[in-house]
C-alpha cells in the first residue's frame, strides 16, 4: 500500500532541465522554497508522444497566470534534456512543443518519479502525476491520471488559488467566491 504524501513534506528534488531560454540548467524544490514560491510539478510519460504536447503547450500558454500566483511550473519526464531540447526545437505543427515558458526537467535516473509514486518501473516512464507544493515544502495536492488522459489547466489553477486562500473552499468553489466558515 502506498504511503500518503499530501499534508507531508514533499520529496526534495534537483534535476537537470531545459530552461525557457533553451539552455540546460537545474531546477530544484529547495530553490523555489528559498524564493518563497509555490511549485507545480507535473510528470508526463515521454517526449514525442501525442497527448503530452497538448497539455505541455496548454500550461505554457497559461504560464503568466501561474506566475501571477507566485508559482513555478516544472514539467518532468524520464527522457533526457537533449530529447527535451529536440522536442522543444520541433515545430508545433509537427507534434513538437515550440517555445515553452517553463522548464522541462529530466528524471533520467527515475529517482524523482519513484519518490513521487508515478514511475511505471517495468516501462521506465512516469504516469501523469501533478503536485502542488507550498513555499514551506508541504505537498498540498496530488493527482495522478492514466497516461491516455491529459490534465485540465483551469482545474490546476483553481486548486492552486483555493490552496492559497488558506481557508475552506466548498465543492465547485471558484476564485472570488466566499469561503466556508468554521
Amino acid at each position: 500500500m502506498p504511503e500518503r504524501m499530501v499534508g507531508k513534506q514533499a520529496p526534495r528534488f534537483e534535476m537537470e532541465a531545459v530552461m525557457p531560454n533553451k539552455e540546460i540548467g537545474k531546477v530544484s524544490l529547495e530553490e523555489n522554497m528559498k524564493n518563497d514560491k509555490w511549485t507545480v510539478l507535473f510528470f508526463y510519460p515521454m517526449d514525442f508522444t501525442f497527448v503530452c504536447p497538448t497539455e505541455i503547450v496548454a500550461i505554457s500558454e497559461r504560464y503568466e497566470e501561474f506566475d501571477d500566483l507566485d508559482a513555478v511550473v516544472i514539467g518532468a519526464s524520464t527522457d533526457t534534456v537533449y530529447t527535451h531540447l529536440a522536442w522543444i526545437n520541433t515545430d508545433r505543427k509537427e507534434n513538437g512543443l515550440g517555445q515553452l515558458k517553463y522548464p522541462l526537467a529530466a528524471d533520467t535516473n527515475h529517482v524523482v518519479s519513484r519518490e513521487y509514486g508515478v514511475l511505471i518501473e517495468e516501462e521506465g516512464i512516469a504516469l501523469r502525476g501533478l503536485y502542488i507544493i507550498n513555499p514551506e515544502g508541504e505537498l498540498m495536492y496530488a493527482v495522478v491520471h492514466h497516461n491516455n488522459i491529459g490534465r485540465e489547466v483551469d482545474e490546476v489553477l483553481r486548486v492552486l488559488q483555493a490552496l492559497q486562500t488558506g481557508g475552506l473552499c466548498p465543492a465547485n468553489w471558484k476564485p472570488g467566491q466566499a469561503l466556508l466558515e468554521e
